[in-house]
């Protein structure tokens, strides 16, 4: 039973990943290695975001199930590098911008995946009992990728000259919220005293919000078919 569980969290993990690659068009472009060095870019990212962390941010040592508001904040300002690192791993792509997107998204989704969940996964797998975080985790993992892909689009829209004045405002709003919606979620998580499942519904309505909004900035951008 164990090893049926870890196979229905392997796939709600990682299917969706090899559906939107297959189906999006990149396996026709020969995109995995782009793909690739999306994803190394991300691990150099973490890695400088993990050193400097450990460096100018001490642990938290105040009471136990405490919220260090003001820690967190200055944490998740750090995690602006996230959208730096993407936009670099955006410009190395080639080709139409939605293909651009897509392999910056699904280079960097793929490695955050691979390094945050597969391992607790494979613990599992190995003997532990398996519960339902590790469900979550899958479809955690399924909301990154749309998070993900909405802030490359988002910052694809942003280099764009034709993008109407108008439209530049809530750009800049919808980057803010992608660099802090770590935070945001975690602090609305303990505000409201959501469970690890009212949590994942937060993430994933700030996911669907970020997707919307780059939607309607992305699609008057894009050449017509």
């Amino acid at each position: 039973m164990t090893l049926f569980h870890f196979g229905n969290c392997f796939a709600l993990a990682y299917c969706p990943y090899f559906i939107t690659y297959k189906c999006s068009g990149l396996s026709e472009y020969s995109a995995f290695w782009r793909c690739v060095q999306a994803g190394a870019t991300y691990l150099l990212v973490q890695l400088g975001k993990m050193l400097f962390l450990a460096t100018f941010f001490p642990t938290w040592e105040g009471p136990s199930g405490g919220y260090d508001l003001v820690g967190e904040f200055l944490k998740a300002t750090v995690d602006v590098a996230d959208l730096g690192g993407l936009q670099l791993a955006l410009g190395r792509g080639a080709g139409k911008g939605e293909h651009r997107i897509l392999v910056a998204a699904m280079g960097w989704a793929t490695a955050e995946l691979l390094t945050s969940r597969c391992v607790p996964l494979w613990v599992g797998a190995r003997g532990i009992e398996f519960d339902w975080r590790h469900v979550q985790m899958g479809l955690d993992s399924n909301i990154s990728l749309v998070r993900h892909v909405a802030a490359a689009a988002l910052l694809w829209a942003s280099g764009r000259h034709d993008l109407p004045p108008r439209l530049r405002l809530p750009l800049g709003g919808l980057l803010v919220a992608a660099a802090y919606e770590g935070f945001l979620t975690g602090w609305a998580g303990q505000a409201l005293a959501l469970g690890p499942w009212g949590a994942l519904g937060v993430r994933a309505l700030g996911a669907a919000a970020l997707g919307l909004g780059a939607l309607r900035l992305l699609v008057p951008l894009l050449p017509p078919p």
